[in-house]
């Protein structure tokens, strides 16, 4: 069973008979998950034997990264950063420690990728979004502007009373690894407020894993990256921080073409050798900074940056869709055998048709944004057949344990027979996703491996909030041999869904 970012069940601790020894208190794996957190979705996983310390911890962490992103928000019209690109130009302007060490931070890692990294790429970017909004691809005489604009110096630092001079007027964002230093924090900040044994604390696809545990680490597959898929490679680390960055989630379209997210401040043309690069290191920001430096430097170039920071290790994806890694990337790696592909067929009658192996069905949604609340819905879809009989379950999602019977028509089917599976709590790195938006995908066969016939079936989604309401969206579909398309409006908790059966990209 296929089962996403669960949560294993709490055990109820009895007390021991007096006259024996107390066994140590058995720790467990909590998950929350939130969506619209800095514009994409959080994960918290703890180990801990207190349900209770657990959500100190989360608070704590929440309460951090809320307090940084007031501090770096370009998009916050209140933050610090904001407030401190408002000011006078050539004048020397206090900030926080954090603001000043995150704009130190750029200066540095300009200078190591030799400009492949800068916080005025916006410039490029907006070029860009212009593009993409008008139509039509940016002149050569835009581009050389652009390039010229970002390669200016735009601020000075005083580290000696922690000022900043800002010395034009050119925009700047602080994406390219803010979230990594945030990451960093937040997990220092759960530690610090309650008695856990591992925290791991994964936004949009980038994570930081500190404690006792080892943390099962799926590398999402740029070119099939369902939340469901095979992953490119399954890692365990510990104490380690984990970021990927990928042109395979955002861009732009102009004309017949699309354009990733990504851009190179030297030429500020969109990056395209590279789709995705994932690093481990040691710290957050190197993880965050080479990964992002990795989609634009040449894969030479990318080697001899790496060999330069203890620690890290790292694997990259090209369009062409070659798989480069570091010598030490192997180590994390878990060592799987292939599985056998099982090509047994599920079939009752000799009526029946057997499904196309060519043909899968892709699932997509979002989550709706409720303001003032971004804990995700608890959610399952499945599949029945045309006898009303689970087939197959696609994805899991919910909090704590012991939230799990709100999924009434899920927990009723699959509550006997669900089972903790230590390979259904893996975190997911990945390029970074927009804000509740998730694609899962039915490859036609049934929880036991076994292709299914061809028919009628229906895709039921179930989502339900703490003490909320509890929806289900149930959609029949006729899956022969010929591609279907529908869409549904949705309900209260997502919107936007869309089921559609086709040959296999």
């Amino acid at each position: 069973m296929k089962i996403l970012a669960t949560v294993l069940t709490a055990f109820i601790l009895v007390g021991s008979h007096p006259d024996r020894v107390e066994r140590p208190a058995k720790a467990h794996l909590y998950v929350s998950n939130y969506e619209n957190i800095l514009g994409t979705s959080l994960e918290f996983k703890m180990m801990s034997t207190s349900e209770a310390e657990v959500n100190k911890a989360e608070q704590a962490a929440l309460k951090e990264i809320k307090r940084l992103s007031n501090i770096f928000s370009a998009y916050d019209v209140n933050s610090e950063f904001s407030q401190w690109m408002k000011q006078d130009l050539n004048k020397p302007i206090r900030v926080s420690k954090e603001l000043f060490e995150m704009l130190s931070l750029f200066d540095a890692w300009k200078q190591k990728t030799n400009g492949a990294l800068d916080a005025s790429a916006v410039v490029a970017s907006q070029l860009w979004r212009d593009a993409a909004a008008k139509n039509e691809l940016p002149t050569k005489l835009a581009l050389k502007n652009a390039v010229a604009t970002i390669q200016k110096k735009h601020y000075l630092l005083n580290s000696a009373d922690l000022t900043v001079t800002r010395l034009d007027h050119v925009p700047l964002v602080m994406n390219s690894f803010a979230k990594s230093y945030i990451i960093n924090k937040a997990t220092e900040a759960a530690f610090a407020a309650a008695q856990v044994n591992n925290v791991v604390v994964n936004i949009g696809g980038d994570l930081v894993t500190k404690g006792n545990e080892r943390d099962l680490v799926y590398v999402t597959n740029p070119i099939e990256n369902a939340d469901n898929d095979a992953p490119l490679a399954k890692l365990r680390v510990r104490n380690k921080a984990v970021a990927t960055s990928g042109n395979y989630r955002r861009g732009v379209q102009v004309g017949k073409n699309w354009y990733s997210h990504i851009v190179d401040p030297r030429s500020a043309m969109p990056v395209d050798g590279i789709i995705s690069a994932t690093v481990i290191a040691d710290n957050a920001v190197d993880a965050g900074a080479l990964a992002t430096a990795f989609n634009v430097l040449t894969l030479a170039e990318s080697k001899a940056l790496a060999e330069k920071v203890a620690g890290v290790e790292y694997i990259i994806v090209t369009k062409s869709g070659k798989i480069v890694n570091s010598s030490g990337w192997n180590k994390y790696v878990i060592a799987e055998e292939k599985p056998v592909e099982k090509t047994e067929i599920a079939v009752n009658s000799a009526f029946e048709k057997v499904w196309d192996p060519k043909f899968e069905l892709a699932v997509s949604f979002q989550f709706n944004a409720i303001e003032d609340n971004s804990h995700r819905p608890f959610a399952a879809i499945w599949v029945e057949n045309d006898k009303r009989e689970s087939v197959r379950n696609l994805a899991l999602w919910y909090n704590k344990p012991k939230w799990i019977p709100d999924l009434r028509n899920w927990y009723r089917i699959n509550g006997e027979r669900f089972n903790a599976d230590k390979n259904n709590y893996a975190s997911v790195t990945g390029a970074t996703r927009n804000p509740g938006k998730y694609t899962v995908k039915w490859d036609g066969k049934d929880d036991s491996g076994k292709y299914v016939p061809q028919g009628k079936y229906t895709i039921i989604i179930e989502t339900a909030k703490e003490h909320g309401t509890d929806e289900i969206l149930r959609q029949p579909l006729q899956l022969l041999k010929a591609p279907v398309k529908v869409t549904h409006n949705g309900n209260l908790e997502i919107s936007n869904v869309s089921f559609e059966f086709a040959k296999k990209k």
